[in-house]
């Protein structure tokens, strides 16, 4: 794995040709702490990762840091035969040396562009390497906890930085170079591991670096995904709420309808006759059964019988009911004296009463015998 350390130059002085010189600390042993996303472990926000002295100061290790070309920042990629050229500001030399926790090699600029940004106060060091990691928990000699145990490192070249992670002890200048404040034997151990960053927690400015700004902004973010889906079920929630009451509210109105159309007694004796009366002029009309249809059915039915389908095709439900009292109407028992009476055609003729004509003719008979005496 290709990783990033930073460290820093002391004691440093010009040559005749105007490079920069110094014996700088670049390495050290113990914990440091990584970003989870660098070492391929984005879940975990920061990785305490321990450097084991027998690994930083093994022979193939400290081999490895010797003749290293020196850059500005650290480039993209690490340097190579093909890189070298374009990214190369100095090198480090050939004498690496343990110096207590730390590893100390010689160093020189000689890009101008470069001593000119050591000069603008960028001093400090960071190594670009790689090494294996390995993911085991454990707590150091000294008792510090740690996440993963750093092996097999090997060095590929050495940034210039502003901020030093391994800490401020790590720079150019920390033997007491001209301009390069003495940090003190403890003062690495206050100066943050990080570029600083000020971040916004709940309306508050929390001054803290690179892994503390990662670690507040996936607990913000799982925040903000916790508080999305606690919505999301609120609303899942009031919405079936909502679906419950319009089952109730519809269940309500078919009950207040069926109540609606119960029928009293006075109406249901009316509903019968008016029933009775429609099955008996449709029987009128064409006699079939017509149980189970509906009123517009049993006229339908009917004026169809009579009339057949093509004289109601394509009519209104009002047209059918007018055939069909027509029909109705026609089909009545008829008087025809009543009905020959209102055509004007009646003609009254005398009443042959026989039991008058025998008594006028009576009458006569004992008229005449009388006289006859």
């Amino acid at each position: 794995m290709f990783l990033t350390d930073r460290v820093s130059v002391s004691a440093p002085r010009r040559t005749a040709d105007g490079y920069l010189v110094a014996d700088v600390k670049v390495a050290r042993t113990g914990v440091q702490d990584y970003l989870g996303s660098e070492l391929g472990k984005p879940d975990m926000p920061i990785v305490r990762l321990y450097r084991p002295p027998e690994e930083v100061f093994s022979q193939d290790a400290m081999t490895s840091y010797a003749y290293r070309p020196a850059t500005v920042d650290h480039p993209a990629h690490m340097v190579d035969a093909n890189t070298w050229k374009a990214v190369s500001a100095g090198q480090t030399g050939g004498e690496v040396v343990r110096d207590g926790e730390f590893v100390r090699v010689p160093l020189v600029l000689m890009d101008g562009a470069a001593i000119k940004a050591y000069e603008s106060g960028k001093r400090e060091l960071s190594m670009g390497y790689t090494a294996e990691i390995v993911f085991r928990d454990g707590v150091t000699p000294e008792g510090q906890p740690y996440d993963a145990v750093q092996t097999n490192l090997r060095m590929n070249h050495l940034a210039l930085v502003d901020k030093a992670r391994g800490g401020a002890q790590l720079r150019i200048g920390d033997g007491g170079a001209p301009g390069a404040p003495d940090p003190g034997p403890h003062h690495h151990q206050k100066e943050p591991t990080m570029s600083d960053k000020t971040i916004l927690v709940d309306g508050l400015s929390v001054v803290t670096n690179d892994a503390g700004a990662q670690a507040i902004g996936k607990l913000q973010a799982q925040l903000k995904d916790a508080q999305t889906a606690q919505a999301s079920a609120d609303h899942t929630h009031q919405t079936a709420i909502a679906v419950k009451d319009s089952e109730i509210a519809k269940r309500d109105a078919e009950i207040d309808s069926l109540k609606a159309q119960v029928l009293s007694d006075a109406a249901l004796d009316q509903r019968v006759q008016q029933r009775g009366d429609l099955i008996g002029k449709a029987k009128a009309i064409h006699d079939a059964d017509y149980s189970g249809k509906t009123d517009a059915e049993v006229r339908k039915a009917a004026v169809v019988a009579k009339l057949g389908d093509a004289a109601i095709a394509g009519k209104p439900d009002a047209y059918i009911e007018a055939r069909f009292d027509i029909l109705a109407d026609s089909a009545k028992p008829r008087d025809p004296v009543a009905q020959a009476m209102r055509d004007g055609a009646v003609q009254r003729t005398p009443v042959n009463d026989n039991g008058w004509a025998a008594s006028v003719a009576g009458l006569d008979y004992r008229t005449a015998g009388h006289k006859e005496a």
